[in-house]
């Protein structure tokens, strides 16, 4: 019998075989319009800094080079074999610092750091050294801030890791992807189990506090039986997290998935048999659930996270920070101040142009309403704590719940039917089988979801 059978029948998968947002933000970054401008961002920034009390702010950093490029990739990146490049970037990326730094007052309190790309670690020490440095004397990182960093395996060593965990950084997301050998030459990214497990083991030496794992099902070449060759690698290096994504084949979007042959992808039997054999793999290996495509050790500050009821979620997905402010530096980069949402451009030469006349990045926006905020507190309560509660929403939005989404508990029907939800006069609450469908549930309160937008998405299973 199929391993997830018994947590969702074969035909409720199927009909979840659909496209729909990964809810890092509502409304997602497909809403946003070039009427929220440079000056809009810099009025958020400034309304921050004048405000009594600040909401915790975090920190994204776009490092948007490559040496190869990956076919799968659907990030902002620039493939180059011109290390040079990469000075040029860091002296406008430090310019946009010190914009922010002088609309928000040096010294602004800074509780969670993320380094994203792209590949970050193109970037040699001393680059990586230089931008921390400007970094920490334009913002204050606050004790126990968490300081994480994607790592390609391909581009580091033991001696460059010891170099990360010396700038402060205490977690690692490794992009794994899939061991096949096969799979990898199709992607264009060869990276053996032996490379990454020894730069795991050198990673716990050193003492990095959590050493994640990045993960994809959908690949081309990749069938049931080697994908479970791929977990059963996995488990054997402990990650602390696993992150489980479904590939999205868009080739009209994204250039270099069209050196992927669609012939080449998995049937989807094959890739629901690969979901069920991953769920079946980590849940056996002690690791909990945690929404989505996330699974972490249950002693993981997400898991505890999680049963406690504190787990939230912002632009790099699950997180242990509470609900607050988020600054985007780099091209491409998003932020959250307050009831806004703001991109920097997303080509080199239109971010350039912008910070070196002085001015914000930010190409577009958007600015929530008073409906967007309340279908933002919904939707993050579903996604994180699988519930949504009517006496939650009247307390923090004066709202009665019930009759402001009658229409969409009324959809949630038939969702309660095949035992997905739980409906009842406190609410709404996700079911264990539910868990595995959240995006589902949660595009029921979006409001600005519209049915041909679902395949601009990922997979919900």
């Amino acid at each position: 019998m199929n391993p997830t059978a018994m947590i969702l029948p074969a035909a409720t998968v199927a009909r979840f075989d659909v496209g729909g947002p990964r809810y890092t933000s509502y409304p997602t970054a497909d809403r946003f319009t070039p009427a929220f401008d440079a000056q809009a961002y810099r009025a958020a920034l400034e309304q921050r800094a004048a405000a009594p009390a600040h909401r915790p702010l975090g920190l994204y950093v776009h490092l948007p080079f490559c040496a190869s490029v990956c076919y799968y990739c659907a990030c902002n990146k620039v493939v180059t074999r011109d290390r040079s490049r990469a000075d040029e970037y860091l002296d406008v990326l430090l310019a946009e610092i010190e914009l922010h730094a002088g609309a928000l007052g040096t010294g602004a309190t800074v509780s969670q750091l993320h380094f994203g790309g792209g590949t970050p670690t193109f970037f040699d020490d001393a680059q990586l050294a230089r931008l921390m440095d400007a970094l920490q004397r334009a913002f204050t990182l606050a004790p126990g801030a968490e300081r994480a960093i994607e790592i390609d395996p391909r581009t580091v060593d033991a001696r460059r890791l010891a170099h990360l965990a010396s700038l402060g950084f205490d977690r690692l997301s490794f992009g794994v992807q899939d061991f096949d050998p096969m799979v990898q030459q199709a992607v264009h990214r060869v990276q053996p189990f032996e490379q990454v497990r020894a730069l795991m083991l050198d990673a716990r030496r050193i003492g990095f506090d959590s050493i994640n794992v990045d993960l994809i099902y959908g690949l081309p070449k990749q069938t049931p039986q080697s994908v479970a060759r791929t977990l059963a690698q996995v488990v054997e290096l402990e990650p602390d997290r696993i992150a489980l994504y479904a590939y999205a084949h868009l080739p009209e979007r994204f250039k270099p998935q069209r050196r992927i042959a669609a012939e080449d992808l998995p049937p989807p039997a094959d890739r629901l048999q690969m979901l069920d054999a991953a769920i079946k793999s980590f849940l056996d290996a002690g690791y909990e659930y945690i929404g989505m495509d996330h699974f972490a050790r249950r002693d993981d500050t997400l898991a505890v996270a999680r049963r406690q009821g504190r787990l939230h979620r912002n632009f790099q997905g699950y997180s242990t920070q509470p609900d607050g402010d988020l600054i985007g530096l780099g091209v491409s980069a998003i932020g959250q101040i307050g009831p806004t949402y703001a991109q920097n451009a997303k080509t080199l030469p239109a971010y350039y142009d912008a910070v070196r006349s002085g001015r914000f990045a930010t190409e577009r926006g958007y600015t929530l309403n008073a409906d967007d905020l309340l279908r933002r507190a919904v939707i993050l309560s579903i996604m994180c704590q699988g519930q949504l509660r009517h006496a939650e929403i009247a307390a923090s939005h004066g709202v009665d719940s019930r009759r402001y989404f009658a229409a969409e508990l009324q959809r949630l029907q038939g969702l309660a039917d095949e035992g997905l939800v739980v409906l009842d006069d406190e609410g709404l609450r996700v079911t264990p089988a539910g868990r595995f469908v959240l995006r589902a549930i949660a595009m029921v309160f979006d409001a600005h979801l519209r049915a041909p937008d679902r395949a601009r998405f990922s997979r919900i299973v």
